[in-house]
């Protein structure tokens, strides 16, 4: 692709998840690491944090908001989609010490412009730099109570976040975890308005969270040893035999434990020892066979097969398109579809839009140098910089959601 031209095979695949060079379209092998972590536990650190969330806003801002209980749920980037408002501030933290993962918070423009009147005490319906700064520093007050409460179970010693960034973006361009993620909602209400803050933890650092509360400890299986737990019982519970030294075996061939080899099902070879006798069942002689429906003659069962007991695989289930829709998609691929660069947006009054005249200057909401959206059918899939090309003005892009990302967002 030495001409910057991409082939109709190349398009196919990367619309299908799967990139040139064997990656997938989000730049990883296969499906990615799937993250464990435990919602309930999630939920006790977001209980513990709504007293401080209400006391340092209403500390920040001199007003009185009510926090209401909070709720955590383990979703998906088109579920948090269908919460939120068209456009979103958002302030980005993620964890890179202790913990390490993606952290940011979400909230409305309303909630933001009102933040910045409380601090400021001016009103303002716009989102410049001063509602962001006064977002930001909101945020960092919440960040700092979540790491206190983190640094009190002593296992994420040196916990630690990014400076934080503050973006003002359409929803569809904030850049969601691939995998399933935790979504932390805060409802917040002051007087008879109502906002939430909404948290996203990455599956990475929702785990390492989950973790740091000791509730991913895996549980050691626990072997059947009914000689050990009672040394009275022995091996009488077994079918009443006695068994006073079972490290100690007869290996003749032709007696175990006080049975021949007729009692034994006619199984060749019974003086083996335990551990090679009845192979994959991964048991101990003193939880040996608990369910293999022995009862008072150990004989009576033992020539039967033993099945091969193995855990069910379930396999991985993931959100998208099915291969017939992969495959249709080639069907539009030569659909014309309308593409545009926005420079920027603002707000006019009428009476603004009919003083208009030539030679009226707009100023719209974007600084100079600032990255331009790029639209298909209305709906931004990416960010560019402005060129000049010969006489003709350009988009390099700079930023672009994921192929299988830009197809929802234009179904």
């Amino acid at each position: 692709m030495s001409d910057g031209a991409i082939s109709q095979d190349e398009i196919d695949a990367l619309l299908s998840g799967v990139a040139i060079d064997g990656l997938n379209s989000s730049g990883h092998v296969g499906n990615g690491p799937t993250y464990k972590f435990d919602v309930s536990t999630l939920q006790n650190l977001a209980n513990d944090l709504k007293p401080k969330l209400e006391e340092n806003i209403n500390k920040y801002t001199g007003a009185s908001f009510t926090v209401a209980d909070p709720v955590v749920e383990e979703t998906t980037r088109d579920r948090v989609l269908s919460k939120l408002p068209e456009v979103v501030i958002g302030v980005i933290a993620d964890y890179n010490a202790g913990i390490k993962g993606n952290h940011f918070y979400l909230i409305s423009p309303e909630f933001a412009t009102k933040l910045h009147q409380l601090v400021s005490g001016e009103e303002t319906t716009e989102v410049d730099d001063m509602v962001l700064s006064v977002v930001s520093e909101f945020i960092s007050t919440h960040i700092s109570s979540e790491i206190t409460q983190l640094d009190a179970t002593g296992k994420v010693p040196g916990l630690a976040y990014e400076t934080p960034t503050t973006i003002n973006e359409s929803k569809a361009m904030v850049m969601f975890p691939q995998q399933d993620f935790a979504l932390v909602s805060y409802p917040l209400s002051l007087e008879s308005e109502n906002f939430t803050l909404w948290e996203i933890m990455g599956g990475d650092t929702a785990e390492g969270i989950t973790n740091a509360f000791g509730a991913n400890v895996a549980e050691e299986p626990v072997a059947l040893d009914m000689a050990a737990s009672d040394p009275s019982m022995g091996m009488a519970g077994m079918g009443g035999m006695a068994a006073p030294n079972m490290g100690q075996m007869p290996n003749n061939g032709q007696q175990m434990m006080g049975m021949n080899q007729q009692q034994m099902g006619g199984m060749p070879n019974m003086g083996m020892n335990m551990g090679g006798m009845m192979p994959n069942m991964g048991m101990n002689m003193g939880g040996m066979m608990p369910n293999m429906g022995m009862q008072n003659n150990m004989g009576m069962n033992m020539g039967m097969n033993v099945p091969n007991i193995q855990q069910l695989q379930y396999p991985n289930l993931q959100t998208g398109m099915n291969a017939s829709e992969q495959g249709n998609i080639s069907l539009i691929m030569d659909v014309n579809m309308e593409m545009t660069v926005e420079l920027g947006r603002t707000k006019k009054s009428i009476k603004d839009i009919l003083g208009m005249g030539e030679g009226t200057i707009i100023e719209l909401d974007k600084l100079a140098g600032e990255p331009v959206d790029i639209l298909v059918n209305h709906k931004p899939i990416a960010k560019g910089e402005v060129v000049v090309i010969d006489e003709n003005f350009g988009v390099r892009v700079t930023e672009i959601l994921s192929p299988m990302e830009r197809v929802n967002e234009l179904s």
